[in-house]
Formats: C-alpha cells, structure tokens, sequence
C-alpha cells in the first residue's frame, strides 16, 4: 500500500510531467504585468509563460542599472497562493533574495519597498538550473489580487536575469465550482422525494388497475 509520502511525490511528478491543475498562469492579467529597472520594460510580460514552456530561455527579463528589480503581478480574480515558481539566471546574473508583497498596487520605486514589511522575505538558491517551487504560507496569500515580487542581492552584485514566474494555488471561481458540486445533490434532495412521491403514487395506481 502506497504512505502519503509516495503519493504526493507522484502526485509532484505528475505535474513537472506536464498536469499541472493548481498553475494560475490563467489568472494572471498578464497584459498588465509590469516591472522596475528592467532593461526592457515589456520583458516582465515575457517571463509570464505558460508551464509547457517554464524551460524555455529565449524570453527573460534582465535589470537596468543595478541588481534590483520589481515585478507587478495582478491577476483577474482573487485567489489563494500556495507557492511561487521561479527560473532564475545563471551564475552571477541569479538573485539571491526576493521579497514578496499582497496586493500593494501602489508600490512605485525601491525606496518605498525597502519601507514597507514584505508578506514573504526568503533567500533563493544558487546554483538552481531549472524550475524551483518555493512555497507560501497559506494565511498570508489567502485573498491575493496582486503580488510585487521584489529580486535583488544578484550573485555578480551588478545584473540580475528572470526566465520564469509562475504561481500555484486556486481561485475564487475555482472553489465555487467546487462548492457547487458539493451542493448539487443536497440541492435536489426535495425534487428528488417529490419524485419518489410521484412514482409511488403512480406505481399504487397501476397496481389498482391490474
């Protein structure tokens, strides 16, 4: 018999093998996805990709005139973080430290973040290649309806290089249907005697015929 253990690692390889339910990426409004100091501003739409091409590295978003970089993430609907998915660069060009603020819209320059008690504070590995799951503590990313993702501490101390965001979670619409299905038979439940009602009814009547 299989322990939890061995199901929640296959239920992990399951989703690096492409199913991944619980991926945001289609509650993200990524054409409003945006970033401080990058090289190309329309880059930090460019790492919002779907999870079939979190490997690729010919889209990244790299940082302008330091090491430091802010992504604003808004999503079309509130939703419940679990954990943030990150591709970063390679060598000196990784973050070392990322920050992670809910639903501050008005976060503008880097002066005002370093103010401001972030929701998340960790460091990120080195030496990381490929796509690395850090996970959120539900209570604070429970109602989420933007995130600034603030990097910096880059290993080289002058560039910092982004290949991949991504989130896993649910969303509002998600645990709706998912109460509704719930509801649906305890929703019918009278409909249901009154037929059963009806059937016996019409089932006494045919017995009284014969």
């Amino acid at each position: 018999m299989a322990s939890g253990h061995d199901e929640d690692a296959n239920s992990v390889s399951a989703q690096l093998a492409g199913l991944d339910l619980t991926n945001l990426y289609g509650s993200i409004d990524k054409h409003n996805v945006h970033g401080l100091n990058l090289t190309v501003p329309e880059d930090a739409q460019n790492i919002i990709k779907p999870w079939d091409e979190r490997e690729d590295t010919s889209k990244f978003a790299e940082s302008g005139v330091d090491d430091q970089v802010i992504i604003h993430v808004p999503f079309t609907q509130n939703v419940r973080l679990r954990s943030v998915l990150l591709k970063l660069g390679r060598g000196e060009m990784t973050p070392r430290r990322l920050r992670i603020y809910a639903n501050r819209t008005n976060i503008v320059d880097f002066a005002e973040a370093e103010d401001i008690t972030p929701q998340l504070n960790i460091s990120l590995l080195e030496g990381e290649t490929a796509v690395h799951e850090y996970p959120l503590r539900a209570a604070s990313f429970a109602n989420v309806h933007s995130l600034s993702l603030f990097f910096s501490d880059a290993v080289g101390g002058d560039t910092l290089r982004l290949y991949y965001i991504g989130f896993r979670g649910d969303s509002r619409s998600q645990r709706k249907d998912a109460t509704e299905k719930l509801e649906i038979p305890a929703a019918n439940a009278p409909d249901a005697r009154v037929i059963d009602r009806l059937q016996e009814k019409s089932g006494g009547q045919q017995t009284t015929a014969r």
